[in-house]
């Protein structure tokens, strides 16, 4: 028999009483059992030896994503709940939670995947596929495009974020990197005189231009590219 030393510390234990649903309580030791082997047994610690594999145990920092609670019929047999079985018999329901914390997961997301100026949103999570910069939302002729290519994009089934306001290009650029989405576009004055849009993968540091012609096409090459990162 081998005990965690805890057990000298505590008093009046409930154990098991080799029957079926049968405990005992008000257990002590050593005056109801002894043990072969007393030692710190409860605590895992980093270099202790995997009980299954033999190898060093390692301890490193996480994060509880999910999380399974076994209720069993306990609760299905309180309310009745039953399903008939292969031999229309009917058995209490085996229920079970199972839950997923997004936020979490959210969060845990943008640990793994940041740089110094912002997150770095992996495309199947981004909230927005692309970030649209308008530069110059005072000249009618920046604002007639920009609003154009967003309703472009978005009969096209992408999903965008459109950063219309009165702002500098270094105050929409610098949100834009701390956002994180996976695309950026930019319409400005000078894209227009160059008949393109502007466009930068976020964790890439050099933006290119795109032909307006040819935007839609290559929008999508890039968020496939994006995808495989």
């Amino acid at each position: 028999v081998v005990a965690d030393d805890s057990i000298t510390l505590g008093a009046n234990f409930v154990a098991g009483a080799n029957k079926p649903d049968t405990h005992v309580r008000h257990v002590n030791y050593p005056r109801d059992f002894g043990v072969d082997i007393l030692g710190d047994i409860a605590l895992a610690r980093p270099g202790d030896l995997c009980p299954r594999c033999g190898q060093p145990l390692e301890a490193v920092r996480g994060v509880e994503m999910g999380h399974v609670f076994k209720l069993g019929t306990k609760y299905s047999e309180v309310f009745e709940a039953t399903f008939l079985d292969k031999d229309g018999a009917q058995k209490p329901l085996v229920m079970g939670c199972y839950g997923i914390g997004l936020e979490r997961l959210m969060a845990v997301a943008v640990e793994q995947n940041h740089d110094a100026k912002g997150i770095v949103w992996p495309p199947a999570i981004a909230p927005y596929q692309i970030h649209l910069c308008a530069l110059g939302m005072d000249n009618p002729a920046v604002a007639r495009a920009a609003e154009q290519l967003y309703a472009e994009l978005e009969a096209h089934g992408l999903e965008v974020l459109f950063d219309d306001r009165l702002e500098s290009p270094g105050v929409k650029f610098n949100d834009a990197d701390l956002i994180g989405l996976p695309l950026r576009l930019t319409v400005s004055a000078r894209t227009l005189k160059a008949e393109s849009v502007e466009a930068r993968l976020r964790w890439q540091k050099e933006a290119m231009l795109l032909p307006r012609a040819e935007v839609l096409a290559q929008v999508q090459t890039l968020l496939d590219q994006a995808a495989a990162y």
